[in-house]
């Protein structure tokens, strides 16, 4: 049976952007539907069947009857049904990094995501960034450095094969790129590999012909 994604919209959903990621990584067939956030009809729009085990949250991945939801339950049911390689480092000491750093970012970071939102659309010159903003920045490329240096000398991703960690990573490189925030030498590549991997760039271009625009979220990324 073919899977089903529903995502919010692709210029502005972190959390869907992450889900659609996971569902491509596992390579499952799968259909998606994008459902526009928001906007006057979302309301009633969230209280469908398809959003009640969400609570009216995306993304939401449904197999069969199945609904899971939540970016890291959606990652590690699929490398249950397909290869837990698919995802996290087979090494012990590189897993157990892999999956403390993709719990961290999913429960922290809230200075960056809240003034900082996701936007595709837009690219921001250089502003001064908030303390708060600074120390998560400082945190997040600190552990890209140790990730790197410890496991990740076999490719371009953080633990070498792209996989759940940078599946969880790759909004937060879409806001370093929306904002022009500087980064050190190895933080910004590893950016640049993500930015450029095939799925970011099916992503992307989903993103571009998307003609809805979420005001709050513009508002947002104006005043950042």
């Amino acid at each position: 049976m073919t899977l089903k994604l529903y995502i919010g919209n692709k210029v502005y959903s972190s959390w869907s952007l992450r889900g659609w990621l996971a569902v491509k990584q596992s390579g499952l067939p799968f259909a998606e539907e994008v459902v526009s956030l928001y906007d006057e009809a979302w309301v009633t729009r969230r209280e469908a069947p398809e959003f009640a085990a969400s609570n009216g949250k995306v993304p939401v991945l449904w197999d069969g009857d199945a609904a899971i939801w939540e970016s890291l339950a959606i990652i590690d049911y699929l490398a249950d049904k397909t290869s837990r390689d698919r995802f996290w480092p087979a090494e012990d000491k590189a897993r157990a990094l892999a999956r403390s750093i993709a719990s961290e970012m999913h429960a922290g970071y809230s200075a960056l995501r809240q003034q900082h939102g996701m936007n595709l659309r837009k690219v921001y010159p250089p502003e001064p960034l908030t303390p708060e903003v600074s120390a998560d920045i400082q945190r997040i490329t600190s552990l890209w450095d140790q990730a790197k240096r410890g496991f990740g000398q076999g490719g371009d991703y953080l633990f070498g094969a792209f996989g759940a960690v940078d599946i969880m990573f790759a909004p937060v490189v879409t806001r370093f790129r929306t904002y022009s925030i500087a980064l050190p030498s190895l933080a910004s590549d590893y950016c640049e590999a993500v930015w450029n991997h095939p799925f970011m760039i099916e992503w992307s271009e989903g993103a571009a012909g998307e003609s809805w625009v979420i005001d709050k979220f513009e508002r947002a990324a104006e005043q950042a």
